[in-house]
């Protein structure tokens, strides 16, 4: 396997690094209320970290994955919607 470190796979990296983060904010809320939690920045994280895989995914002409974010990107916008419509911790 030849890996070649460009720009773009660093990008694709840092990608996975902020859709990752989610999982760590999630656990933080958690563990700070001792119960399971989801906080909004969760929701955020998720938004940016699948725009940001998208873009690498597109640029990698990966058609998964691009189906996959472009889908997920829908789920992670209603959440965000049903929250503000709760009015919570915004």
């Amino acid at each position: 396997m030849n890996i070649t470190f460009d720009g773009w796979v660093i990008f694709g990296f840092l990608a996975q690094f902020i859709f990752f983060l989610r999982f760590a904010v999630q656990w933080w809320a958690s563990e700070k209320e001792k119960k399971s939690v989801i906080p909004i920045s969760f929701w955020y994280l998720s938004i940016v970290g699948s725009v940001m895989i998208l873009v690498y995914a597109i640029k990698r002409e990966d058609i998964v994955f691009i189906t996959a974010q472009f889908l997920a990107l829908f789920i992670y916008v209603r959440n965000i919607m049903l929250r503000k419509k709760e009015n919570t911790d915004l």
